[in-house]
């Protein structure tokens, strides 16, 4: 195997084993961080943002792509309408379920919490190359697609095996 071979696979493999592993904590605990300024939990916080990114979800879509209970998320909207951050609305095909809506105004002041991160991030972003952002961009976009897609296999082998992470209840097996 070639030298410069040898060099891209080490790095390579720093990016996969240390750096997205870093990077991965990194984020975890800045939005960690985020959800305590919120007063919100993680969960909640991130459930949020789903929110924002998929607008007029329903409780039982958000469950499903969080991997959450119904359970759970009743109580997650309803502590982010308690809040001020989103209410609901019937739907009109289906009057037994209620479509999420955001509060434009709340979502605002969490952006605004994301500024100095995404001022530095951008600045950080200048000193590279059109080449290079491309590769960041493409780079990004495809592992998030994978990290979802390995989420909901790793829900999928849990469910099946019987070690599901959903709560136990008294008397049934966990």
């Amino acid at each position: 195997m070639k030298r410069a071979q040898k060099g891209r696979n080490a790095l390579a493999e720093s990016i996969v084993k240390q750096l997205g592993r870093r990077h991965s904590t990194a984020t975890v605990l800045f939005h960690h961080a985020v959800g305590e300024y919120l007063k919100l939990g993680p969960t909640d916080h991130k459930c949020l943002d789903l929110l924002r990114e998929r607008p007029g979800l329903t409780g039982s879509e958000l469950a499903a792509i969080t991997g959450l209970t119904t359970g759970a998320v009743t109580g997650i909207v309803a502590r982010l309408e308690r809040a001020g951050y989103l209410h609901r609305e019937d739907d009109p095909d289906d009057g037994r379920k209620q479509i999420l809506h955001l509060v434009p105004e709340r979502v605002e002041a969490v952006h605004a919490i994301m500024d100095p991160l995404r001022g530095e991030l951008s600045a950080l972003l200048e000193r590279f190359e059109d080449h290079q952002l491309a590769a960041i961009a493409e780079f990004l976009a495809e592992s998030t697609e994978i990290a979802f897609r390995q989420a909901a296999l790793l829900r999928a082998r849990s469910i099946s095996a019987g070690t599901s992470p959903a709560p136990s209840r008294k008397g049934a097996p966990t």
